[in-house]
């Protein structure tokens, strides 16, 4: 029923202005939520989204004139094709109304189609659907009703009257073509950006018996304005159409059912959960009819793990934040409602991923491929989370015994539980738990935690580059409007390797074509100090893309070489780069320039680019073919790549993909770089692609085989070496690589590893940190085979085990060596430990046997020892103790500079008028200190330098309470 179109992932939500979508409530039948809330963002690279919620989304480029005019979507005319979309995170999210109602889904497919640049508009937009759906579909035209846009007076916009009349020519009664205003039929992607007025298409549920109940079935939207960072209004440079219809809905209606959940894109499944659960079969009760909240579990979890199969076959795992954090709550919802509602078995989950793979596995063959890792994934996060629900219980059922009838639950244990917090329970899950008790939660203070944790999150993440000076979508569309060709940046590739090894890189000489200030304004002419924007016909700078910073460097005027205008970056905007210059002097549209670009920089940049290529392949050859780039970035300070992984990567692992890429270091090959046509790169065994859009010709990176060769579908050379499709800058040789080393290895999320690596002086650095650390840890363990003789000497080996643990964990060295040796280390420290309690514990004998003689029998003994640590003491007080059982004991032993140990134990007899804690105290503040403890043992720390003082206090003290 539906062809695969774009993946999931996205960045973190940011969702702006949305459209509430619905005819009034006179209207309006069951609540089927509005498909125009759900329209336009763009998820892979876009960072205000966390999925990819509507069928355009890998159009966005096209609307915002930002589309690579050499690519083949800059081609594109007419467009349809079927989307897998998720709602269920941000503002548009659909995740707690799943279950309550017959038609929420978090994840659907939209059924679209688009016309670019005028291709054709509303007239056609119009017949089409209506002929689709009345002559190809069969849906009764009395059961159709259509809204247009009525105006907006304050944006100072007029009726739609042109889609109205259009409606009254294909035979739409009057009665049944509604005016409504911008609310129900303006669309906007957020708070600024393109938007137009929309034309729905309405199902009356009721068929004419009663009052009409209409659903949206098919919102038409026509791309006219842009909305501008104030408010305003302004026309797009080309009109746009833009439609999206739900797949579930259009099924429903055709299948004549009044839910979604009726229909055979979930029959199969509710019998699934029938037969495993053992519940009763489902009903379709909603409210307060569905008893128990049967129906409502059926509907959640056959939601669900459709959401979670296809978000996981996309890439998207169960995680800590962003995208991955939705799915994790996505999860534990179903596991909630499986096992609580449905008492459905362990390991249920799991078992729903084969029937979700059956229904949609035609249209979306990745399911099929990730069938096992699914049902894996799933079923382990199921049995993790079991077991935080059965704790998480037991702390919320402790905590409700000690509060007050009118007590609200407090803040910071719903936040110990949550996902930020300790157990991985998400506090909407911890609320429903306690509003089902009758328990109110301290939302305010779960607010305030919250704000505190967003601060340090803030302090603890990555930077993130200023997204600096931009062409807007006016911009572009000037240019465009121009005829202004895109910027020529083939000189970024012109530069040679010299006989000695070194690389000479080419000036560029070009013509200033256009200037901008930082606020986007065209100007003729820029200079005292000012940063600009900068467009020239030709440049040497690569722009950041493909995950590759961007060049930097200087330019000077042809005939003025004593003034440099430093470049501090450059972006590509719909073709055009774009450079960002501050200008000293006056520099003016039409000067001639020549570039510079900094050629340590980019060579830099170069040496990473081709060490991530050689590491993609290492890492493939060690770890199968099946392992998967999921994002990279490098500057000249590292390198970073995010690779899918089953499982963590042992030390084993890195080490020898390590060892991999410095073989093909050591062989000094050569690397080919050829532009092709972009249909010669289909169907190579072994060609590397990111999941993007590539131009038409691409450029083809291939490592040590001639690019021809390796796109020889018949060489299988793609298979045995690195061969990638890829815009970057490479070195011409893998030699100038000189070393590659992964120094930090952590997972962002269930099944995505990030590693950060160095190469060249660094990761020889690198290395030479890590042998330094392996001989200190070497002589370390043999000094604790050694063995220490005073209890002093052992705590010595024991800190110094410790100081070399923290060194080890912060250090930059080879990953594979740090976690041997923190392995080695903790072995080392158990033993360190051990070693400390033995020479203690015979020390602590010997001081007893002297204290005993020193003393008779009596109630009290109060002395000093000679101890190096407040545990000795401990130990020397209860042997005491043990061998003299009706005595209390008070030992104080000196330290350096004044301060004083003191620790003490009371004996049962003397218990409860006399306790150690207060003894403790008493001595303690005596000295100036603190002390803590029970009514049986306690410790404490002061300082004095009246020793004796301090023990006539502590014997003054007992004496009164015995």
């Amino acid at each position: 029923m539906a062809g695969p179109s774009g993946a999931l992932i996205g960045g973190p939500s940011n969702p702006g202005r949305g459209r509430a979508g619905r005819l009034p409530e006179l209207l309006s039948g069951p609540p089927w939520p509005p498909l125009g809330a759900l329209r336009f963002r763009e998820a892979r690279g876009d960072p205000s989204l966390l999925f990819v919620n509507a069928g355009m989304n890998q159009f966005k480029p096209i609307f915002l004139g930002t589309v690579d005019p050499r690519s083949e979507m800059a081609g594109f005319r007419r467009v349809a094709n079927s989307q897998k979309c998720v709602r269920a995170g941000g503002r548009h999210s659909d995740l707690e109304d799943v279950g309550r109602d017959l038609s929420h889904h978090t994840f659907f497919e939209m059924l679209g189609n688009w016309a670019f640049g005028g291709e054709y508009f509303k007239e056609e937009a119009c017949s089409m659907a209506w002929e689709l759906l009345t002559q190809v579909y069969g849906i009764p035209e009395d059961r159709l009703w259509v809204s247009y846009f009525g105006g907006d007076p304050k944006a100072g916009l007029g009726p739609d009257l042109e889609s109205r009349d259009i409606w009254l020519s294909l035979g739409v009664p009057a009665s049944r073509v509604l005016s409504f205003g911008p609310e129900e039929n303006f669309w906007e992607m957020g708070d600024t950006g393109p938007c137009g007025p929309c034309t729905e298409i309405h199902y009356d549920l009721a068929g004419g018996a009663g009052a009409p109940q209409l659903v949206e079935l098919w919102n038409l939207v026509f791309m006219q304005h842009n909305r501008e960072a104030d408010g305003s209004l302004q026309p797009l440079p080309q009109r746009h159409v833009d439609t999206g219809m739900g797949l579930e809905r259009l099924v429903a209606v055709l299948q004549g059912r009044l839910s979604t959940y009726d229909t055979d894109l979930f029959s199969p499944l509710l019998d699934a959960i029938h037969q495993g659960c053992g519940a009763p079969p489902y009903s379709g009760r909603i409210g307060a009819a569905d008893e128990g909240r049967t129906d409502t579990a059926y509907r959640v979890v056959a939601d669900h793990i459709r959401t979670l199969s296809v978000c996981i076959a996309d890439g998207v795992s169960p995680g800590m934040s962003g995208a991955p954090l939705v799915l994790r709550r996505i999860l534990r919802r179903a596991v909630r409602f499986s096992t609580e509602v449905l008492r459905a078995p362990p390991g249920f989950l799991g078992s729903l991923v084969p029937v979700v793979v059956e229904t949609l596995g035609d249209a979306y063959p990745e399911l099929r491929r990730s069938s096992a890792q699914i049902a894996s994934l799933v079923s382990e996060d199921e049995a993790a989370f079991l077991a935080s629900l059965q704790r998480g219980r037991r702390v919320i059922e402790r905590t409700l015994k000690r509060l007050g009838p009118s007590d609200v639950f407090p803040a910071e244990v719903a936040w110990s539980l949550s996902l930020s917090g300790n157990l991985g329970l998400p506090l909407d899950l911890v609320e429903l738990m306690l509003e089902e008790k009758g328990v109110p939660l301290d939302t305010a203070g779960l607010e305030r935690l919250a704000q505190e944790e967003a601060q340090h999150r803030a302090l603890q993440a990555e930077p993130v580059q200023e997204q600096g000076l931009r062409l807007n979508v006016h911009t572009l569309g000037e240019l465009q409007r121009r005829g202004m060709p895109p910027t020529n940046d083939s000189p970024k590739y012109s530069y040679s390797l010299q006989p000695g090894g070194s690389y000479k890189f080419g000036t560029c000489e070009a013509q200033v074509l256009q200037l901008y200030t930082e606020d986007g304004t065209a100007v003729a002419s820029i200079g005292d100090g000012q940063r600009c924007g900068l467009l020239l016909d030709k440049t040497n700078f690569y722009a950041e893309q493909g995950g590759q910073a961007s060049d930097r460097g200087y330019l000077v005027l042809v005939g003025q070489q004593d003034v440099l205008f430093p470049v501090a970056r450059a972006q590509v905007c719909g073709g055009f780069i774009l450079h960002e210059v501050v200008a000293p002097e006056r520099l003016r549209v039409g000067d001639q320039v020549q570039l510079h670009v900094d050629e340590a920089w980019r060579l830099s940049c170069m040496e990473k680019h081709t060490a991530i290529h050689l590491l993609n392949w290492a890492l493939r050859q060690v770890l199968g073919p099946g392992t998967e780039q999921r994002g990279s970035h490098l500057n000249p300070e590292r390198l970073r790549f995010d690779v899918a992984t089953q499982a963590p990567l042992t030390p084993e692992q890195l080490r020898a993909v390590e060892v991999t890429v410095q073989k093909a270091v050591g062989r000094d090959e050569a690397v080919y770089m050829e532009e092709v046509a972009l249909a010669r790169t289909a169907h190579v065994p072994g060609l590397r692609s990111l999941d993007e859009v590539y131009p038409d010709p691409v450029r083809v990176v291939s490592v040590g085989v001639p690019v021809a060769h390796a796109l020889d579908p018949a060489s299988q050379a793609a298979l045995h070496t690195s061969v990638e499709l890829c815009c970057g800058t490479h070195l011409l040789r893998t030699g100038a690589i000189g070393d590659l080393v992964i120094i930090g290895e952590r997972q962002l999320v269930k099944g995505i590893t990030r590693l950060l690596a160095v190469n060249g002086e660094q990761a020889q650095q690198a290395r030479e940190v890590g042998q330094r650390l392996a001989q200190e840890v070497e002589a370390t363990a043999a000094r604790l085979s050694q063995g220490s003789r005073h209890v002093a000497e052992a705590h010595r080996l024991s800190k110094d085990m410790g100081r070399l643990t923290d060194a080890v964990d912060t250090a930059t060295m080879p990953q594979w060596q740090r976690r041997e040796l923190q392995a080695t280390l903790k072995a080392l420290q158990r033993r360190a430990n051990t070693a400390v309690r033995k020479l203690e514990m015979g020390q602590a004998a010997q001081k007893t046997q002297e204290l005993l003689q020193r003393h008779m029998e009596g109630p009290l003994i109060v002395d000093t020892v000679s101890t190096e640590s407040l545990s000795m003491l401990v130990k020397v007080v209860r042997q005491l103790c043990t061998q003299a059982p009706g005595t209390s004991v008070l030992l104080l032993s000196p330290q350096p500079l004044g301060k004083v140990l003191c620790a003490c134990q009371v004996a049962q007899s003397a218990t409860p008028a006399f306790t150690a804690e207060a003894w403790a105290l008493a001595v303690c503040s005596h000295m100036g200190g603190k002390a803590w403890g029970s009514r049986v043992v306690a410790q404490g720390t002061g300082s004095t330098a009246d020793l004796e003082a301090a023990l006539n206090a502590a014997r003054a003290y007992a004496l009164n309470q015995l």
